[in-house]
């Protein structure tokens, strides 16, 4: 299920400063991780008070950040975007503690999931790491000598 999510309300409570001038990008960097191991994908963060200058919208890695400008602000974003996606919201996750945001995602017929409750999905994904890698089997010894054999006969016979 792919996600709108309330990035500076998310970022906290994935323990990331809020203050730091890269919190963004660290946020970033962790929702891209959890995609990768998850298998999830199709997020869609949106922040507040973009910079002027910088790209409202940018592709990083399988995570779509929206930067919102003033006077905008990233939960109207979110109900723009729940209005744009019409029935199709009911397909889409919202992450926002955000009581009002959370009532106009209800109403859309998304989702809805606290920042609390996302952050530990996300934290719970990232400590388990991706899974385990299923063994290659080797060949033993008799395989090896026998496929050497069959090699080196091939070669005499084309030289």
């Amino acid at each position: 299920m792919p996600f709108l999510i309330d990035g500076h309300n998310l970022i906290p409570k994935l323990g990331l400063d809020i203050n730091a001038v890269d919190d963004e990008d660290e946020l970033l960097a962790r929702l891209n991780e959890y995609c990768r191991l998850s298998r999830k994908g199709n997020i869609e963060v949106y922040f507040d008070n973009a910079p002027p200058g910088a790209a409202e919208s940018r592709k990083v890695g399988l995570v779509t950040a929206h930067f919102i400008r003033r006077p905008l602000i990233a939960d109207e974003a979110i109900r723009q975007r729940l209005k744009k996606l019409g029935r199709a919201a009911r397909n889409w996750s919202v992450v926002s503690s955000d009581r009002q945001v959370q009532a106009e995602a209800r109403a859309a017929g998304a989702t809805i999931l606290s920042s609390e409750e996302f952050a530990a999905t996300v934290i719970e994904t990232l400590r388990a790491g991706p899974p385990p890698q299923a063994q290659t089997p080797r060949m033993n010894e008799r395989e090896l000598e026998e496929w050497m054999r069959l090699f080196s006969e091939r070669g005499k016979g084309n030289g």
